[in-house]
């Protein structure tokens, strides 16, 4: 079994279009059957994340972890696959995405307040349908007004 025991970056470097998680030792462990295996600078010693699709860009990356004189080599495709993985990443990456909170959040807001306003037009004309069918002529001009 293997499981995320440390992911912390050295460095982090974003530039427009991609970030870079820059790994180190002790900054990047696993747990493999039981045992610690540190993170090895040895092939690949970053992450590479598009910052508008928000994928890993290096998936053919190989990184080296050290258990003693033992040496293990993992793919980004077996990384990918555990879920503490992606998690933590997303956690360091999510600040340095494009378009982050703040345009999504007002676009969001503005589509909604329109949606509502929408919705809530369609419901009076309803109601005023409602009352037109019953003859209840005092509601229905109390209705009529909010239009």
């Amino acid at each position: 079994m293997v499981a995320v025991k440390k992911l912390k970056p050295y460095f982090i470097k974003a530039d427009e279009n991609n970030v870079r998680v820059i790994l180190d030792y002790e900054y990047f462990s696993l747990i493999i059957d039981k045992e610690v295996y540190h993170f090895v600078p040895f092939k690949a010693k970053e992450i590479l994340i598009n910052r508008q699709t928000r994928k890993i860009v290096n998936m053919s990356a190989i990184f080296t972890f050290k258990n003693g004189e033992e040496l293990i080599h993992i793919g980004m495709p077996e990384l990918v696959l555990l879920p503490d993985f992606l998690i933590q990443l997303h956690t360091i990456v999510e600040p340095y995405y494009a378009n982050n909170n703040n345009e999504n959040d007002s676009q969001f807001t503005k589509k909604s307040v329109v949606i509502i306003d929408e919705l809530e037009q369609l419901n009076i004309r309803r109601l005023i349908d409602k009352a037109l069918d019953e003859r209840d002529e005092e509601l229905f001009y109390k209705l009529v007004k909010l239009l």
